[in-house]
């Protein structure tokens, strides 16, 4: 097994005391805050020692958001997407922005497995919905990616159909789990070990009462950039990781899923996504030459019905100057979730002596503390 060291558990940024922004999360503070939002993940840890491509070791996955619990193929839900910087992919996203709608789920996995997993979601799809194909048209799956063979068996291709099944049927509500799982088994994040994160703003009544919620995987980045509320915690770590071994050059990606129950249209939720990017930023990106930084969203506020009749259906409309308090809630929402993914994460050993540390949540929580931007951390129960 490889090799995992947490002398502590692992807990998320306010279990720490890092609050960031000045909007309260959701109840889980996750992407699931949105109501009817379901997240999965399938993950794959076996074999250590060597690279033998084909057989490992083997530190990947697949991790399905389900945009509703109704069904996504019939009642779509609006949508749109963002690019910042395109050294990556997110298959399907040219009809998603093209039409502003999304009618499957989106997967996250690694960049060679997405063939895979689009393959997967196909025959998912087909096999629910046996009208695809001759009745209604065929479908395009949305599937992200990002690149994580410094610690995995890439080339093996391990992601099968099963684990795709998987990642959708366990996917539910509620809680979600965070770092080395589903899509971010094998991903870096500013040489420490990244993964899955997630969070969630829930605006005031005054301000529509909506959910913006943000689920990350997250792989971009160097250490000396990486920042936390502004607080320059990767300089002020670098010098204690010196003779670590690293990742060469700054290749990695991140993609970023934003949902919101606001009544958005399509256009609306491309600017939302643009503010995501600057969420990806605070955090340390620099949006680097190797790196993709994409950006998919979606509303469920309205669904667009696949079969309706009538010539006209109706939706409701957020009026464009409302948007403003939606922006902070995401760009606040997508740091945390970087940083949810960096404290979930352990340490993780992948092949050739590669190894991911954690970032240490100590000293993590004493250079905030000195910067004044710790507060009492929350107790482990509590919601964070």
């Amino acid at each position: 097994m490889p090799k995992s060291t947490p002398k502590k558990a692992r807990v998320r940024a306010r279990q720490l005391g890092i609050r960031i922004g000045h909007y309260r999360p959701g109840r889980y503070n996750s992407i699931t805050d949105v109501s009817g939002v379901r997240v999965g993940h399938a993950t794959l840890v076996r074999g250590e020692g060597p690279l033998h491509v084909g057989e490992g070791p083997v530190r990947t996955g697949v991790t399905a958001i389900l945009p509703n619990n109704g069904d996504i193929f019939h009642n779509r839900v609006v949508g749109s997407g963002f690019i910042l910087n395109g050294a990556g992919e997110v298959s399907g996203l040219t009809q998603v922005m093209e039409w502003g709608l999304f009618e499957t789920p989106l997967l996250l996995t690694n960049t060679l497995s997405v063939g895979a997993c689009s393959e997967a979601l196909v025959k998912y799809m087909v096999g629910r919905y046996p009208s695809i194909g001759n009745e209604h048209d065929v479908i395009i799956p949305v599937v992200g990616e990002c690149d994580d063979s410094w610690l995995n068996d890439a080339a093996g291709r391990h992601v099968r159909t099963e684990h795709v099944y998987r990642a959708i049927s366990t996917a539910a509500a509620g809680f979600v789990q965070e770092g080395s799982v589903g899509g971010g088994t094998g991903m870096i994040c500013c040489d420490f070990k990244g993964g899955i994160g997630t969070s969630s703003r829930r605006l005031p009544g005054e301000e529509g009462g909506f959910t913006v919620g943000v689920l990350v995987m997250t792989n971009f980045g160097v250490m000396r950039d990486l920042r936390v509320d502004g607080v320059p915690v990767g300089a002020i770590l670098e010098p204690e990781f010196r003779g670590v071994d690293r990742r060469i050059d700054n290749y990695g990606s991140i993609i970023a899923v934003v949902a919101t129950n606001a009544p958005l249209l399509s256009h609306q939720i491309h600017r939302l996504c643009k503010r995501v990017a600057l969420g990806i930023g605070r955090a340390g990106s620099t949006a680097a030459h190797g790196s993709g930084e994409i950006i998919v969203g979606f509303s469920t506020a309205n669904t667009v019905p696949r079969d309706d009749r009538q010539m006209i259906y109706r939706i409701k409309v957020l009026q464009d100057p409302r948007m403003n308090p939606i922006y902070e809630a995401a760009i606040d929402a997508t740091e945390e979730a970087i940083i949810n993914a960096l404290c979930m994460a352990e340490t993780m050993a992948g092949h050739s002596g590669h190894t991911a540390p954690a970032i240490p949540l100590d000293r993590l929580r004493e250079i905030m503390l000195r910067y004044g931007r710790g507060g009492a951390p929350r107790p482990a129960g509590e919601a964070s």
